[in-house]
């Protein structure tokens, strides 16, 4: 009886990809905020252009985690990664959250501006 081993086990690359683009889905609005702050060069207006970078991240890593769930089912649960797909879906989520709350953010400041004058 052939018993698995590492060399022998389908991987799952997607599923790590997945977590990969979610973190960096989650990270890079606050990271383009914080560098705002951080330096004199880049204004808080410039990290606006974080919004739909973590956005098209975020909506990546779903895709991405959608893709590693069929390879999966498709070697019967041998892939492995599920672990990683929970967590993918949840950073994901939160990276779409992050990236709405800022594009309201941005829109309301862009409603009081135009309201001031």
């Amino acid at each position: 009886m052939a018993s698995r081993t590492a060399s022998n086990s389908p991987s799952n690359h997607r599923a790590s990809l997945a977590l990969i683009a979610a973190l960096c889905g989650v990270l890079v609005v606050p990271a383009a905020v914080a560098l705002s702050r951080q330096t004199g060069k880049i204004h808080l207006l410039d990290a606006v252009w974080a919004i739909p970078i973590g956005m098209g991240l975020s909506l990546g890593a779903l895709l991405l985690a959608r893709g590693a769930r069929g390879q999966i089912r498709r070697t019967l649960e041998r892939a492995g990664g599920a672990g990683r797909l929970r967590a993918t879906r949840w950073l994901a989520v939160a990276g779409i959250c992050v990236a709405l709350s800022a594009a309201i953010a941005v829109g309301f400041y862009e409603l009081l501006v135009r309201l001031e004058h």
